[in-house]
């Protein structure tokens, strides 16, 4: 069974810059899956910010985030990382971890479709604001 779990997070001044990872398991090669992260805000519906292959070869980004986020895969750790950099208020959600099988898809359309992934994490928060 996926599992996706999200740590990092935290509070930063606007410019500023966090880290987020998420570790997948209960996967046998990462190379069929996508892996997104997703934010949301209260009353808003789930945006994607950016998704990577599990071959590493395709990304991506929203285009809110393009030049200011990027997303990594360490497979020594089993995580797939985001880097935030260049962070403003409007940054300021909940950001989840998703994992699924690709089967064919593209990693561009599932980004675009939070519904294309069924294991998520918990979600974890990250807040701008001076």
């Amino acid at each position: 069974q996926l599992h996706a779990v999200e740590s990092g997070g935290g509070s930063v001044q606007p410019g500023g810059s966090l880290s987020l990872s998420c570790l997948v398991s209960g996967f046998t090669v990462l190379d069929y899956y996508a892996i997104g992260w997703f934010r949301q805000a209260p009353g808003k519906e789930r945006e994607g910010v950016a998704c990577i292959s599990g071959n590493g070869r395709t990304a991506h980004y929203a285009d809110s985030v393009s030049g200011r986020f990027t997303i990594a895969i360490d497979n020594d750790k089993n995580t797939v990382d985001l880097q935030m950099n260049s962070l403003q208020p409007e940054d300021t959600d909940v950001y989840y971890c998703a994992v699924d099988l690709m089967l064919g898809a593209a990693v561009q359309d599932m980004c675009n479709t939070p519904g294309d992934f069924t294991s998520w994490g918990q979600g974890t928060q990250g807040t701008v604001s001076s």
